[in-house]
């Protein structure tokens, strides 16, 4: 089968190079990821700038490019420009740092599969809960395994698999959790500085807010100890509200009450 790994930790990243190094066996893998870091870009993708494209010396796979774009970009340019055909499957990571609760919005990680999940390809994204160890190993044999069941199983075309996996070694790793995205986000601070010739700027910086969340929820799992694998789909229609939404006056804006959805 073919394989298609990317990230937005850069095509350099060792998360990336762990990840091919467990698929390669597995089919022709192709690696088509941003020429430089691209954490936290969310789903951004380039429309005023031309996207360009290198190829990059990546060991034992069948082909291997540097984009100069963000992940979703790479995802795009190779189902639709580089690969002759579509993969089978898209493996997205292995990402310094976790990828849970409202993070999932921001990441680049998460995106690449958003975009492989929207083109109707099996997506995965695998982060490693650290953002300075490189214990790669485990979240890369975990990865596989689900890349494997994915490919057994299927998934529903309108969803991802966001898989998170502890800083452990392998022997304390608790167990695989099924969870849902949780609620928990970073509280940014800025730090205010000004430059040689006095002009202000911003560095950005935060913490994660510590939250209670039940069992069940990718941040508390995963704090806990446990691989989580999360289940995140495309749409974000809030099917809860809407009837209440249909009760408010909306004719006052010239919205007929029979056009509502």
């Amino acid at each position: 089968m073919k394989i298609l790994l990317s990230n937005d930790d850069g095509i350099y990243s060792p998360g990336l190079r762990a990840l091919a190094d467990i698929a390669s066996d597995l089919g022709e893998v192709w690696v088509v990821a941003p020429d430089r870091e691209q954490s936290s870009v969310g789903h951004a993708i380039s429309l005023s700038d031309p996207i360009r494209v290198a190829p990059y010396p990546f060991p034992d796979v069948h082909v291997a490019y540097a984009v100069g774009g963000t992940p979703a970009d790479c995802i795009k340019l190779a189902l639709t420009a580089l690969m002759p055909e579509k993969p089978d499957i898209i493996l997205s990571g292995i990402n310094q740092g976790e990828n849970t609760g409202i993070s999932v919005i921001y990441s680049g990680t998460v995106s690449a599969a958003t975009e492989g999940t929207i083109s109707g390809v099996p997506s995965l994204a695998i982060s490693l809960d650290s953002f300075t160890s490189e214990r790669f190993a485990p979240a890369a044999r975990i990865a596989r395994q689900l890349a494997e069941l994915t490919m057994r199983h299927g998934l529903p075309n309108d969803t991802l698999l966001n898989i998170n996996v502890p800083d452990l070694p392998e022997e304390e790793l608790r167990g695989i959790r099924i969870t849902r995205q949780g609620l928990a986000r970073w509280q940014e601070t800025f730090d205010k500085r000004s430059d040689p010739r006095g002009r202000i700027y911003y560095w950005m910086d935060g913490h994660k807010l510590e939250m209670e969340e039940p069992d069940d929820s990718d941040g508390r799992a995963l704090t806990d100890g446990f691989v989580t694998v999360t289940p995140i789909r495309l749409n974000m229609t809030n099917h809860e509200f809407i009837s209440d939404l249909k009760t408010w006056s909306l004719e006052a804006f010239g919205v007929e009450r029979a056009h509502r959805c």
